[in-house]
């Protein structure tokens, strides 16, 4: 069984066009689940539409995340759709992308001989229309391993699938400052055998309204940099020991 875990907010404009991209690839036993953030716009109607028994809406308390980094809310978001799936691969998708034909197929070859896979994608205007970058592996120097993922983040959630046994070694997500994408990728080259797939699976679309910075060069300062890096790292060596 295959669990496609999404995090939705006031995300009418791309949502059905992503979902659309999603369904076509599954099998009838697998599953859709989307963590909605409160969203207060059509995004949850949107949802409903399809009427689709292998889409579960979860509805995610976002004021239960406390901590005052940004990528917080999303990334336990994205922790609260993981523990309620029941795949055995699971995918990670954000709600404004497109998944190319194909994508589960090539990503399940990948899977037989890894236990986590980050595959290449297409980085996208609002529209589509422009392609602003052709490969995000190779705009953003993709690399495996622990220590060259915590000087240089370079794993996309929304590239990723990943076997069960991941996840589990995975929860709980860090509190802060840990991405949910990062930490599982730092969980995978820890602990299991991770894989490359050179091929753009998705279009990544980045407009005005995301909610985070991949796709471009962080702009971060330098104190910032330092201080996420310290906090990674400190989830690291509790990882090490426990």
């Amino acid at each position: 069984m295959i669990s496609v875990c999404m995090t939705s907010y006031d995300g009418e404009r791309y949502i059905k066009e992503q979902i659309d991209s999603i369904l076509m690839q599954l099998g009838e036993d697998d599953e859709l689940v989307i963590s909605d953030d409160g969203s207060t716009d059509k995004t949850l109607d949107i949802i409903s539409s399809f009427n689709d028994p292998r889409i579960r809406v979860l509805h995610h308390d976002s004021k239960t995340v406390r901590t005052p980094f940004l990528l917080d809310k999303p990334t336990h978001n994205f922790e609260y759709a993981l523990r309620h799936s029941q795949g055995d691969i699971i995918f990670l998708s954000d709600q404004d992308d497109v998944w190319e034909p194909g994508k589960v197929t090539m990503m399940l070859k990948a899977l037989e001989h890894a236990d986590l896979a980050v595959h290449d994608c297409k980085v996208v205007d609002s529209t589509m229309d422009t392609v602003v970058e052709p490969s995000y592996f190779r705009y953003i120097g993709v690399h495996q391993g622990v220590w060259n993922n915590l000087l240089k983040a370079t794993y996309l959630g929304c590239c990723m699938a990943f076997r069960r046994r991941v996840l589990m070694e995975a929860l709980p997500f860090p509190e802060t400052k840990v991405g949910h994408d990062l930490w599982l990728g730092i969980v995978a080259d820890m602990k299991y055998k991770t894989a490359l797939v050179d091929r753009p699976l998705i279009r990544y679309r980045k407009h005005k309204d995301s909610r985070t910075t991949s796709g471009r060069r962080s702009r971060h300062s330098i104190w910032f940099k330092m201080n996420y890096r310290l906090a990674v790292l400190a989830n690291i060596i509790k990882l090490y020991i426990r």
